[in-house]
C-alpha cells in the first residue's frame, strides 16, 4: 500500500480533516480534503465536525485552527515549520504599545502567534485587510506586523496606520527590477501580485490579492499568460483550475517553511495523532475574539 494510500484509510478510520495552505507541496494539496489561503482555511476549520484536523502548513495557521474549533484534536506534521513573519511581532512588544497608547487600535495580520493574537483588536487576512481596516474605530490604528501589506491597505482605501517593521522574507524578495525582467520577458502577460509584495512591487501589478482572490482572476480572465508575485505553491491550483493558461514566477518565490510538509510526515501525523497543538487557555480566550471578528469580514 503507498503512503498516499495509508494517508486515505487513516483519515476514515480516525475521522480526520487534512486542510493545507495553497503554499505547500503538491502532493500535501493533493491528499488534502480542502486547500485554500488564510481566510478560507480559518472559515473551514471552524465548521469541521470530524474529531481530528490535520493542518499542514505553517504554525500560526495550525493555532488558529484550534482557537477557532477548540474541541477538536489539532495536529501539525511538521510543529517546527514557523512562519519568519509571525516571530517579528511578539505579545511583549504588543504589551509595551498597550502600556504607551492604550487607546491605540491593533490590527494583526493572522500571520502572528496565537500569544500576539490575544493582545490584538481584530485580525485580518491578506483577502479581507480592506474590509477589516475599514471597519476599525476612529483613532491611531496600528497595523502588525506586515508593513508591506499595510502600506499597500493603507494606499488601497485611504487610512493612515502606524506600520510595524515586520515582512515576508519571500514576497520581500521580489523587486522592481526582477519584476521588470518578467514582463520584457514575457510582454503578453498579465502581472498578480500579492499584497505582500513591497508597495512598488505591488503598484505594478494588473491585479492584486490573496491567493484565492488571484485563482479567481485567473478563471475569470481573457488573458492567457501570467506573472504570479507570490510563492510557487500556487501553481498548482491556478494551472488545475485554469490549465489552457500560462503562469510565470519568480525563481526566488520559495517559502522553505511551507514545503517542509511532506506526505510522510502527515502519514506520521495520522499514525501518531500528532504532535498536537496546545495552547494556553487563557491565551486561546484572548485570542478568539479577534479571530472571530476577522472570520465574520468576508
Amino acid at each position: 500500500m503507498s503512503v498516499k494510500e495509508r494517508i486515505e484509510r487513516l483519515k476514515k478510520d480516525k475521522g480526520a480533516t487534512i486542510l493545507a495552505h495553497n503554499y505547500c507541496s503538491e502532493e500535501v494539496q493533493d491528499v488534502a480534503d480542502f486547500v485554500g489561503d488564510s481566510l478560507a482555511l480559518a472559515i473551514k476549520a471552524k465548521e469541521i465536525e470530524e474529531p481530528m484536523i490535520v493542518f499542514c502548513g505553517v504554525t500560526f495557521m495550525a493555532e488558529s485552527a484550534k482557537i477557532l474549533n477548540p474541541g477538536k484534536k489539532v495536529v501539525m506534521p511538521e510543529p517546527d515549520a514557523v512562519c519568519p513573519m509571525a516571530n517579528m511581532c511578539t505579545s511583549s512588544q504588543l504589551d509595551e504599545v498597550r502600556e504607551k497608547d492604550p487607546d491605540a487600535v491593533i490590527i494583526g495580520y493572522v500571520n502572528t502567534s496565537a500569544d500576539a493574537k490575544s493582545r490584538m483588536d481584530i485580525c485580518c487576512t491578506s483577502a479581507n485587510s480592506v474590509k477589516v481596516v475599514m471597519s476599525a474605530e476612529e483613532g491611531n490604528v496600528l497595523f502588525v506586523p506586515d508593513r508591506n501589506l499595510g502600506s499597500n491597505v493603507s494606499e488601497s482605501c485611504g487610512r493612515a496606520m502606524d506600520l510595524w517593521e515586520g515582512f515576508c522574507p519571500t514576497h520581500q524578495a521580489f523587486t522592481r527590477q526582477m519584476v521588470e525582467d518578467m514582463k520584457a520577458r514575457y510582454p503578453e502577460a498579465t502581472v498578480m501580485a500579492h499584497p505582500e509584495c513591497r508597495p512598488e512591487v505591488a503598484r505594478m501589478a494588473d491585479m492584486v490579492g490573496s491567493t484565492s482572490q488571484m485563482l479567481q482572476f485567473a478563471k475569470d480572465s481573457d488573458a492567457q499568460e501570467f506573472i504570479v508575485l507570490t510563492e510557487m505553491g500556487l501553481g498548482h491550483r491556478l494551472r488545475r483550475d485554469s490549465p489552457a493558461k500560462v503562469f510565470h514566477f519568480p525563481h526566488v518565490a520559495i517559502c522553505p517553511p511551507m514545503k517542509m510538509t511532506d506526505l510522510r510526515s502527515v502519514l506520521r501525523a495520522l499514525e501518531e495523532e500528532g504532535p498536537e497543538v496546545v495552547i494556553d487557555a487563557d491565551v486561546m480566550d484572548a485570542a478568539r475574539r479577534p479571530l472571530e471578528r476577522m472570520v465574520a469580514i468576508r
